[in-house]
């Protein structure tokens, strides 16, 4: 179970094992009983290669299917990577770069400060990367490494900017800077229904390894 103060639901869900074994429905009562005590409501992830038991079990106490995403990955060296003195990389999440992703996110000022929270707990090797258009950020994503695998995570632009090879760049300059470090493989999470993110990560080099989604409990009176 992970609790990130309702940030996302990939913080702040169950993460069903797919060897799990034993009473799905007394499971599901233990995490609800957690959530709710949390404030948050329970929502389950699962993976598609996982057993059924616990989808089919959530799916009959009314849980909701929602969120479905696609994990890709690859070989650090199938990945395009390419290193861009337009592209800045920092070792350290400074101000800066925090008040610009939550202002591209229009986070609210609980998410942001959950969002400063989580970044400032991790304690692996990470980059965070900004593209500029005149001065302005309009494009940021950060990406860390652990056991020599290079992961992805925000990686957002602008509305207005996309579609101009910035998200492109950037990821290319953090594949150089991984591949400097040591990492030999890349990996990230989309949303499926997000089609020019995963064609654009496609398109760099990374390939669909499985899916998940979420079952998110109904309402509570």
């Amino acid at each position: 179970m992970r609790f990130a103060d309702g940030l996302s639901r990939r913080a702040n869900s169950v993460n069903a094992r797919p060897d799990a074994a034993g009473d799905a429905d007394a499971v599901i009562t233990a995490c609800e009983q957690h959530y709710h005590a949390a404030g948050l409501p329970a929502i389950f992830r699962i993976l598609s290669f996982a057993d059924p038991a616990m989808k089919d079990r959530l799916a009959a106490r009314g849980y909701t299917a929602e969120g479905e995403s696609v994990v890709l990955s690859a070989d650090i060296h199938d990945v395009f990577s390419e290193p861009d003195a337009n592209v800045e990389l920092s070792l350290e999440s400074k101000t800066g770069w925090l008040s610009a992703m939550s202002k591209l996110q229009k986070h609210t000022d609980e998410k942001r400060k959950t969002y400063r929270k989580i970044i400032k707990s991790i304690s692996v090797p990470a980059a965070y990367a900004t593209v500029r258009h005149k001065r302005r950020p309009v494009s940021l994503a950060y990406a860390v490494i652990h056991d020599k695998l290079l992961c992805f995570e925000s990686v957002f632009t602008d509305e207005e900017m996309r579609r101009q090879g910035h998200a492109r760049r950037m990821m290319a300059a953090l594949v150089a800077w991984a591949r400097a470090e040591g990492a030999e493989a890349v990996c990230l999470q989309v949303e499926a229904a997000n089609e020019p993110a995963v064609k654009l990560y496609k398109g760099l080099g990374l390939k669909e390894v499985y899916r998940y989604h979420y079952r998110r409990e109904p309402a509570r009176s």
